[in-house]
């Protein structure tokens, strides 16, 4: 049995482990009830881990793992808009101040334009 992950999150070890049951990976989660003793102990020492029961299974766990959480990493990366040229914080996926989109140049109605309309439709 191997270790593949580790979180300060219980719900992510326990989605995490619900997506290796898709692919027919059986895990265990461990030190789910640990958290509390944070302060005592070393508080990443308390966080809840994911465990590969099959060590046959761990170089293909861990592969679905970084596919799984890559987009997540993503998210909390800053962007400039290719609109306006605004920094906008990594989880939003839409200008506030012209209304483009993260991922392309879909214009929208940003706040700033909403906000100096006359109100007319």
């Amino acid at each position: 049995m191997k270790r593949i992950h580790s979180a300060k999150d219980p719900l992510m070890i326990g989605h995490l482990k619900n997506v290796m049951a898709t692919f027919g990976i059986k895990c265990v989660a461990k030190k789910l009830d640990l958290i509390s003793a944070a302060g005592e102990l070393p508080p990443i020492e308390c966080w809840p881990e994911l465990w590969v029961v099959d060590d046959d299974k761990v170089v293909k766990a861990k592969r679905i793992l970084k596919k799984t959480l890559a987009p997540l990493a993503s998210v909390k990366r800053s962007w400039t808009c290719n609109g306006c040229g605004e920094n906008i914080e990594g989880q939003f996926s839409e200008c506030w101040n012209c209304g483009h989109d993260r991922f392309g140049a879909k214009p929208g109605r940003g706040l700033r334009s909403v906000a100096t309309s006359s109100g007319k439709r």
